[in-house]
């Protein structure tokens, strides 16, 4: 696969139990902004951290905080399924919401991926 072919990080996303703590570290540390946004129900906040990457701090219970990439694909369920053979743990299915489609995946040596498919998927 080239660069020109690779798939983009579109969207990093904390997930955390201490969603006030982790907003005020990033900001302080990082200079992101960030504004809180209404979720289905959830506390949720939006972050520009640059360079046109956006991101995300989501309160919920978890053990350990974790990093969640979204990686931008052109057909969701095709690379969810790509995933799947290649020994991957769906742990999402992918699901429609108000912008596109995600999933999320966990790889069999390690580490969570989101992958995620626009209404207007441009490349």
């Amino acid at each position: 696969m080239s660069r020109d072919s690779a798939n983009p990080v579109v969207h990093l996303e904390l997930h955390t139990g201490d969603l006030g703590a982790a907003c005020d570290f990033y900001a302080r540390a990082c200079g992101w902004h960030q504004e809180r946004v209404a979720a289905a129900g959830r506390t949720y906040q939006a972050l520009e951290m640059g360079n046109g990457l956006g991101g995300g701090v989501v309160e919920c219970q978890t053990g350990r905080a974790l990093w969640l990439p979204y990686v931008e694909v052109p057909e969701i369920s095709g690379a969810t399924e790509r995933a799947r053979e290649l020994g991957a743990a769906v742990l999402l299915e992918p699901r429609e919401g108000p912008a596109g489609w995600r999933s999320v995946v966990a790889a069999p040596a390690g580490g969570e991926i989101a992958f995620w498919q626009p209404k207007c998927y441009k490349k």
